[in-house]
């Protein structure tokens, strides 16, 4: 097995991911911030139920996901934009020359560890924010629960690979920060309260990740709640990710390192 087949790169890129600290404090982050944050937030509600505007036990358990999603996102740009700042890019080239194979095999690993950090996040945020709940809690198993949780790992799956291709767009961490941050955040918490401005809004990432998830608001809520379902929102989630993949392997292709 040459350094240059699919299986071989595809190991050094898995190893990558959980050697360099600063990635795997990126996804143990996501894993306390999504956790903490609901664990929180249920406990909250609990005590003061009666004061709870249109509770929702599937809000409380994914609330936090929807904050920790940051950590992720960081994740998946240091995986691609530490390699620009260290240097480390050329000799990743050097290594293995074909650039679409490198490029796929690290997209594939952060995708994976991504997909598995998620999973773990997801479920365990949920439960958690459940026990928290106490008699207002619902379970796994409940009505439209499963499919919702399906829907946040896939979210948060695919919002750090497109993260990777960002990151391969700009060539840089704190740029591509800057770029997605506004991308992620600004619909829903910010200029989404505009109503003028929803019918373009509501296909930014956040937006279609909410609907996903199935904590959007029904349509006309103003905030939240895009005109489409939970199909539209994974199709509107997939075509930014392939939109940023197909960006970065451009890029990586045409330009030097």
């Amino acid at each position: 097995m040459t350094s240059n087949s699919p299986r071989a790169v595809l190991a050094a890129e898995w190893i990558k991911v959980w050697t360099v600290r600063s990635t795997s404090l990126a996804l143990l982050l996501t894993f306390a911030l999504s956790t903490g944050l609901g664990t929180l937030v249920a406990f909250s509600w609990r005590s003061h139920i009666e004061r709870v505007v249109n509770f929702s036990p599937l809000f409380a358990g994914l609330y936090g996901v929807t904050l920790g999603q940051l950590a992720l996102v960081v994740f998946g740009v240091l995986l691609v934009g530490s390699e620009y700042s260290s240097g480390s890019i050329r000799t990743s080239l050097s290594a293995v020359p074909r650039r679409g194979l490198l490029y796929g095999g690290k997209v594939l690993a952060g995708t994976l560890a991504a997909l598995a950090g998620s999973t773990v996040t997801v479920i365990v945020a949920f439960a958690g924010a459940q026990a928290a709940l106490g008699p207002y809690g619902i379970t796994l198993t409940a009505d439209g629960v499963p499919t919702a949780l399906a829907g946040a790992i896939a979210y948060l799956t695919l919002i750090c690979t497109l993260s990777m291709g960002i990151a391969t767009i700009v060539r840089s961490s704190a740029v591509s920060l800057g770029v997605l941050l506004p991308l992620l955040f600004l619909g829903s918490q910010g200029l989404g309260n505009v109503p003028a401005l929803k019918p373009v809004l509501q296909y930014l990432p956040d937006q279609a990740g909410l609907e996903l998830m199935r904590i959007a608001g029904p349509p006309g809520n103003g905030r939240f709640g895009p005109d489409y379902g939970p199909g539209g929102a994974l199709v509107v989630l997939l075509a930014w990710t392939a939109a940023a993949l197909i960006g970065g392997y451009l890029v990586l292709r045409r330009r030097d390192a």
